[in-house]
């Protein structure tokens, strides 16, 4: 991973102050996804990380780990698999839970979405808590899934969400 590219993401990372509520300062990742060559460069990321690895489908977390995901899943020629929100998906689903500062949150993946002992990779823009990747984690491991490692573009290291996550390998190209 060359640190000029690493540099150049980080320059496009917007920091925007008191949301989505006072207190905290968000990593706005929009102008990364608006310039094209940074884009790319953020995919490119993530591919670096997968090539050379025997790997059946790329997860990808609602809503920014579709962007991400999806694109990483297309270029190695896999399949790609949406973790969303409960409610948001059409099929039988199986539902995990995890823990918000506020209370409760439930994640959902169709029953079918992974078969057993396939090889997969979790994409996702930000790890902060840990408590989505650690709700999609859930979800991949109950359907059969051999979750290999989980991939992020940012990781806010001070909240500690690797520790949620353990013992899965996790990947984070830019730390704040």
């Amino acid at each position: 991973m060359a640190s000029d590219v690493v540099e150049k993401l980080r320059a496009g990372v917007r920091d925007v102050a008191d949301f989505p509520r006072k207190g905290i300062l968000f990593k706005d990742i929009t102008p990364i996804l608006s310039d094209p060559a940074l884009f790319r460069a953020s995919i490119d990321l993530f591919l670096e990380r997968c090539r050379g690895r025997k790997i059946d489908k790329i997860v990808g977390i609602d809503a920014r780990g579709f962007l991400f995901g999806s694109a990483v899943a297309y270029e190695l020629g896999v399949g790609f698999v949406p973790i969303r929100k409960r409610g948001k998906l059409p099929f039988r689903t199986e539902v995990a839970s995890y823990s918000l500062e506020y209370g409760e949150a439930e994640m959902e993946m169709h029953i079918d979405a992974i078969n057993a002992g396939e090889q997969i990779v979790l994409v996702d823009d930000l790890l902060a808590t840990g408590g989505t990747s650690a709700a999609a984690a859930v979800l991949i491991r109950k359907a059969g899934g051999r979750l290999l490692e989980a991939q992020f573009l940012i990781e806010l290291e001070f909240l500690h969400g690797r520790k949620q996550l353990e013992p899965t390998a996790v990947a984070s190209f830019l730390k704040y």
